[in-house]
């Protein structure tokens, strides 16, 4: 089983990650901004991971901290439950429909960390969850993963849709990218290293 966990405390938040990628979608999460536990909850269901998430953060303040520190913590999970990334398909992309909106995501396990964000205008919050904190979540994600990761919303009206649809199919291209196929010895670069 390729299993990462991740404990991490700041004078803001205290958060407890384990990431299974051979799961079959069981979560337990609990970071206190309850439209982001929802993302969470589809991203591992799509993506057949187990996962479990808790998080104690100065929402006081804001989602911010806790939201960026979840995605620091829940890449360093992906990384470490990658190993030496021996046999993974490596890429991954996924376009997903959800009502009138089609989201794009794709992504690289490169170890060259980036991020192209276009998710268009969204409502300013969706419940308790500041939509600023989508691109922040996904660029602490994928940078602290190594993931080269673009998501995009081709089209759509309905914020909570938008966000949605970019969870699920981050979720759906994370799993293609993270199968192990047999018809590949090592690691799947010609330069011998990821």
């Amino acid at each position: 089983m390729r299993i990462g966990k991740i404990n991490r405390a700041t004078n803001e938040t205290r958060i407890d990650v384990e990431l299974n990628l051979d799961g079959a979608g069981k979560t337990k999460i609990s970071t206190g901004i309850g439209f982001f536990d929802h993302m969470l909850n589809l991203f591992a269901a799509h993506g057949q991971f187990d996962l479990q998430v808790t998080c104690a953060g100065d929402l006081d303040v804001d989602g911010h901290h806790s939201v960026e520190d979840i995605g620091i913590a829940l890449g360093a999970a992906l990384k470490t439950a990658l190993g030496d990334k021996r046999g993974i398909t490596r890429y991954g992309t996924f376009f997903l429909p959800m009502d009138e909106t089609l989201a794009l995501v794709s992504l690289d396990i490169s170890g060259r960390p980036f991020l192209v964000c276009e998710v268009g205008n969204l409502a300013p919050m969706i419940g308790g969850f500041d939509t600023e904190l989508v691109e922040e979540f996904l660029r602490a994600f994928a940078f602290n993963a190594g993931l080269t990761l673009h998501a995009k919303i081709l089209y759509g009206k309905n914020s909570h849709h938008k966000v949605e649809a970019i969870f699920k199919a981050l979720g759906h291209a994370l799993k293609a990218a993270v199968t192990i196929d047999e018809k590949i010895h090592g690691v799947p670069s010609t330069k011998g290293v990821l």
